[in-house]
């Protein structure tokens, strides 16, 4: 007999990615939203440095967004990392009921952080040669290198304008001058994520904003910067890696701003960066940033309190892995302290960029 089964819309290449995401958000249960907006470590599924089935199966039973570091995080060769990434994507694909594959990502300030990828000049070295068409070209190299072996993002580059040499993070960045910082970066950006989405590493530009000029010079303490010096000054490598450089990802700052958290600020995330300069991409949190609203900045009472807080100021997913978000979310949706619309919100965005590199038909 014929099959008269239909093809779903969003497993249909011909149609359009807003078309797609329209038709799989319809067919997502509430448990499968929220878990796209979560990410797990790749270590949380492996025994022995082997793929758990078991584990996998607590973890991703309904999907994942993201799954954090194959290669960073495991030790792994480049062949086995991809080997490794090809399982899980795999998994995915037939044990989850509606097949949506996980994006990979991955470190790669100075050079995709792996085991034989090449390790490149820290990027303070890299600023200092006044070659901002060099940043490209390593960018282009850590792109060909992260896709080989199964990557989709990387965490970089480092956008942060540095004037106190005290702060422990001065190597990773471009220096203090902001127009050197949004010149070289924007070259990276572009090398990083290339010209065709099929073969793109998404790029994500930290840390918004603010994080390299801490009170005392000390990681993570808040940064007091005035309205116009924030403007000029340190927002101007993020508005020129969006608008010059088509930037796809933005991580938020640990620290905080006029008292409110970078993580929490929907002046920065939303009204600044979307509505103002245009930017569509995926805002990731940096690593545990949801909690430590709690735990650090005590502005939010519990983990459902800080994932209500994130996400409806602009944090898309949280990484590096799943805490706040997962189920404090949905019990924020059922007791209507969060209108299922930020779900959506986020969970589109999302899957647009899942669609977009091309994940459905080449996971």
């Amino acid at each position: 007999m014929p099959n008269t089964k239909e093809t779903p819309i969003y497993q249909d290449a011909a149609r359009s990615i807003d078309e797609r995401v329209t038709d799989l958000l319809s067919r997502m249960t509430l448990t499968e939203k929220s878990a796209q907006l979560g990410s797990a470590w790749v270590f949380e599924l492996l025994t022995d440095m082997k793929f758990d089935p078991d584990k996998a199966r607590k973890h991703m039973a309904d999907g994942i967004g993201h799954i954090t570091r194959v290669a960073g995080a495991s030790s792994l060769t480049p062949a086995d990392g991809a080997k490794l990434a090809n399982t899980i994507q795999r998994y995915l694909l037939e044990n989850s009921r509606l097949g949506i594959p996980a994006l990979v990502h991955e470190e790669c300030c100075s050079g995709y952080m792996a085991r034989n990828a090449t390790c490149f000049p820290q990027i303070i070295g890299l600023a200092s040669t006044w070659q901002p068409e060099l940043a490209g070209a390593m960018a282009a190299v850590v792109r060909e290198q992260m896709r080989a072996a199964g990557a989709h993002q990387g965490l970089s580059p480092v956008l942060d304008v540095v004037r106190d040499p005290r702060w422990g993070r001065v190597e990773e960045t471009f220096g203090e001058d902001p127009y050197l910082v949004s010149l070289m970066g924007v070259h990276y950006v572009r090398g990083l994520q290339g010209d065709d989405w099929t073969d793109r590493i998404v790029a994500t530009a930290k840390h918004f904003v603010g994080y390299g000029i801490p009170d005392g010079g000390f990681n993570w303490n808040p940064a007091h910067i005035p309205a116009r010096e924030l403007r000029e000054v340190y927002l101007l490598p993020f508005e020129a890696a969006v608008k010059e450089g088509r930037l796809q990802s933005v991580m938020n700052g640990y620290n905080e701003l006029d008292g409110i958290p970078c993580a929490a600020s929907e002046e920065l995330l939303d009204t600044i960066l979307r509505q103002e300069w245009g930017f569509d991409g995926v805002v990731v949190s940096d690593y545990f940033a949801v909690n430590q609203l709690q735990q650090a900045h005590q502005i939010t009472n519990n983990k459902l309190d800080s994932a209500v807080r994130a996400l409806t100021a602009g944090i898309d997913i949280e990484l590096p892995n799943t805490d706040c978000y997962g189920g404090p979310l949905q019990e924020a949706v059922e007791t209507g302290r969060l209108d299922l619309a930020v779900i959506d919100r986020s969970v589109g965005r999302l899957l647009t960029q899942k669609f977009a590199l091309g994940l459905f038909e080449q996971p």
